[in-house]
């Protein structure tokens, strides 16, 4: 079985919904509140692990998984459409999608604004003025406006690791150490 099958399925059952909402706010003129609403649901996954329960628990009931994501969605004030298709993945046993749906939704809203996302892995948490000349290098580089998703992994010890679609610049001193280490291998 391949690894990655499960992934994929999760992301096309995710991708209908998103597609489905994003048709909706693009109709309503309402492509920005989408992208509020998208934000502050990614940020709740994000930081709330019981969120991240609720989604992914087995044992709670349809009903139950609906009234605890209709509660976080109207706490979060999302839009309707999208608190309508959380209670609709509820209903439907699909709220293990939820991260799937988030980044599908990014990803329709990127396209359509004519952004790219670039995955950033760091050392340390780039400050505002690097994210912004990060993002200005990028967009230099690849002709459209770019978004970035950064996340630190210490590994690394320091450098980057960026990637823009199917790119790759990995600049990191984990990975010249580890180039250092198979050279000195093949030497002795």
């Amino acid at each position: 079985m391949d690894v990655s099958e499960p992934a994929s399925i999760s992301y096309g059952i995710a991708s209908r919904y998103a597609l489905a909402v994003f048709e909706i706010a693009r109709e309503n003129g309402e492509l920005s509140e989408l992208d509020a609403s998208i934000a502050k649901l990614a940020e709740a996954l994000d930081v709330s692990a019981d969120l991240r329960d609720v989604i992914a628990s087995p044992i709670l009931s349809r009903a139950e998984q609906e009234k605890a994501i209709s509660a976080v969605a109207a706490g979060l004030e999302l839009m309707p459409s999208v608190q309508n298709t959380l209670a609709l993945m509820a209903q439907n046993r699909r709220l293990f999608t939820l991260p799937q749906f988030v980044q599908r939704s990014n990803e329709l809203i990127a396209e359509e604004n004519g952004e790219v996302t670039a995955d950033v892995i760091s050392a340390t948490k780039l400050t505002a003025a690097q994210s912004k000349k990060l993002s200005a290098t990028l967009a230099e580089t690849v002709g459209k406006t770019v978004k970035l998703n950064t996340t630190v992994d210490e590994s690394l010890i320091g450098g980057l690791v960026v990637k823009v679609g199917s790119r790759m610049v990995d600049t990191s001193i984990r990975t010249k150490l580890n180039a250092l280490q198979n050279v000195m291998k093949e030497v002795g």
